[in-house]
C-alpha cells in the first residue's frame, strides 16, 4: 500500500448558489446555507461520499481517482492520499477518529490511519463478493455492514477481530444504500427489485419487504429517529415510507415528478428527509427536504451548473447541522440546517 500527502489550496466557488443565478442570497437563519468546494484533482476523479470527522474535516474518496481527500472547512485547504491503483473506492465513513472505505473493484474495506497515513486492509474471504459498495458502522458495538451490489450480497465485518460475514440476496438483487436502526439492525434497499432487505443482528435472519408497486426501484435509504424507514424509487420519481413495526408503506410523488430519478439521501436531527434529484438533461440537480411529521416537501434548492451533475451520496453531521455531498461536477457539496425548517 501506498500512503502520501499532497496539501492543496482553494478558493471557494461564489456562493450561496443563489447570488450564481441571478438571485439575492438568503439572509434569514430560517434559509439552508449552500457552499460548494471544488476538488482540485478534476471532476474525472468522481469525488465522493463525504464524512465530517470531529476536528473540523470533510473526508470523501475520489472513486476514479483512487485516493482519499480530506477537506479543511477552516482553511480550504485540500489532502490527498493515495492508495493501490485499482481500489475504486467507493464509500467512506469516519468512526472513532479512523477513516474506512470500501474497495469497489478489490473486494477489501481499508482503514486510514489520519495521523500517520498507514492503511491497514481487509480482504473479503469471499472471491466472489469483490465490489463492497455502501458502508455504516453500529457506534454501540463497533461492527461495521455493507453492500456488495453486482455480487448480490450483503456483509457484516468485525474490526476488532477482522472476521467477516455474508448473506447473499440472489442475482440481479443489487444491494445499495444501507443504514441502521436503533437496535443496530441495518436495512439496505434491493435496486434491483422492488424490495427493501433486512437482516436480525441476533438472529442473523434476512427478511425483505416488497414495495407495492412492481416498477419501483429504490436505490438510496434514509432512517429517521424513530427508527421508520424512507427510500427513494430511482424508476418512478417518489420518496418512499415502510413503517417496520406495521408494514405499512406510503409514497409521495417527488417535486420534479418521473424524471427526477432520486439518488442520494440523509435525514437530519428534526427528521426532515433529503433526497438529490436530477443531474441530468431533463432535471437539474437539486436538493429537496420533505418533513415527515408533517408530510410536506419543504425545501427545493438547486446546486451546481447546469449539464450533468449526479450526487451519489449524502450524510449528515448532527454536531454541525451539515449535510455533505460530492458532486460529478467534481465539488464538495455543504448545506448547513437551519434551526427552523424552512419555506420554499
Amino acid at each position: 500500500m501506498r500512503s502520501a500527502i499532497a496539501l492543496v489550496s482553494l478558493a471557494l466557488l461564489p456562493l450561496p448558489l443563489a447570488a450564481q443565478r441571478g438571485a439575492s442570497a438568503p439572509s434569514s437563519s430560517s434559509q439552508p446555507e449552500l457552499k460548494e468546494w471544488t476538488v482540485p484533482w478534476g471532476a474525472r476523479t468522481r469525488p465522493r461520499d463525504p464524512f465530517a470527522d470531529a476536528k473540523g474535516n470533510v473526508w470523501f474518496v475520489g472513486q476514479e481517482g483512487n485516493y482519499v481527500g480530506a477537506l479543511d472547512t477552516k482553511s480550504g485547504e485540500f489532502r490527498r492520499y493515495e492508495i493501490d491503483a485499482g481500489t475504486y473506492p467507493h464509500d467512506l465513513v469516519v468512526e472513532k477518529g479512523q477513516v474506512w472505505f470500501t474497495g469497489n473493484r478489490n473486494g477489501r474495506i481499508v482503514r486510514l490511519d489520519p495521523e500517520t497515513g498507514k492503511l491497514t486492509t481487509y480482504a473479503i474471504p469471499d472471491a466472489t463478493v469483490g465490489d463492497p459498495h455502501t458502508m455504516t458502522f453500529d457506534p454501540k458495538s463497533g461492527i461495521a455492514w455493507f453492500t456488495a451490489q453486482n455480487a448480490g450480497a450483503v456483509g457484516r465485518f468485525d474490526p476488532s477481530t477482522g472476521q467477516f460475514r455474508l448473506w447473499k440476496t440472489g442475482d440481479g438483487t443489487r444491494p445499495y444504500g444501507i443504514v441502521l436502526d436503533s437496535k443496530g439492525r441495518p436495512w439496505f434497499d434491493l435496486f434491483g427489485t422492488n424490495k427493501i432487505g433486512t437482516i436480525d443482528p441476533k438472529s442473523l435472519e434476512l427478511k425483505t419487504y416488497t414495495l407495492p408497486d412492481a416498477k419501483a426501484h429504490p436505490r438510496r435509504i434514509a432512517i429517521t429517529s424513530d427508527d421508520q424507514l424512507w427510500w427513494g424509487d430511482y424508476t418512478r420519481g417518489y420518496l418512499g415510507h415502510l413503517d417496520p413495526r406495521s408494514g405499512k408503506m406510503e409514497e409521495w410523488a417527488l417535486p420534479d415528478g418521473a424524471a427526477s430519478m432520486p439518488y442520494g439521501m440523509t435525514s437530519d436531527d428534526r427528521d426532515v428527509v433529503w433526497v438529490a434529484q436530477g443531474g441530468y438533461e431533463k432535471v437539474p440537480a437539486s436538493l429537496v427536504a420533505f418533513d415527515t411529521k408533517t408530510r410536506k416537501f419543504i425545501a427545493h434548492i438547486p446546486v451546481g451548473r447546469p449539464g450533468p451533475n449526479t450526487i451519489r451520496h449524502m450524510t449528515f453531521d448532527r454536531a454541525t447541522r451539515q449535510i455533505w455531498f460530492g458532486t460529478d461536477q467534481g465539488t464538495i457539496g455543504r448545506v448547513i440546517v437551519p434551526p427552523a425548517v424552512m419555506v420554499q
